[in-house]
């Protein structure tokens, strides 16, 4: 165990590789590349899905209508 006085200075760490070497790199620069490109897809992919679940709701509404309008001709006819 190494005990440091009053008098004593802290050793300070060196630095031991060189900051301007540390890069990703291209295979940095692909990965995050990819990691967009599949991001962009996975939203276009929610985007039409979720435009064409509203699709199929409009026309669900539309032939409720379409047939809640026919009941009420056809009950309207029988009724003359």
């Amino acid at each position: 165990m190494i005990l440091f006085g009053e008098n004593t200075p802290m050793p300070t760490p060196t630095m031991t590789v060189d900051p301007d070497s540390v890069t990703p790199g291209f295979a940095g620069f692909a990965i995050i590349v990819l990691i967009v490109v599949v991001v962009i897809l996975l939203i276009w992919d929610m985007n039409r899905r979720i435009r064409r679940v509203r699709y199929r709701e409009e026309v669900r509404e539309e032939l409720d209508a379409e047939e809640a309008a026919r009941e009420e001709s056809d009950g309207d006819s029988t009724k003359s």
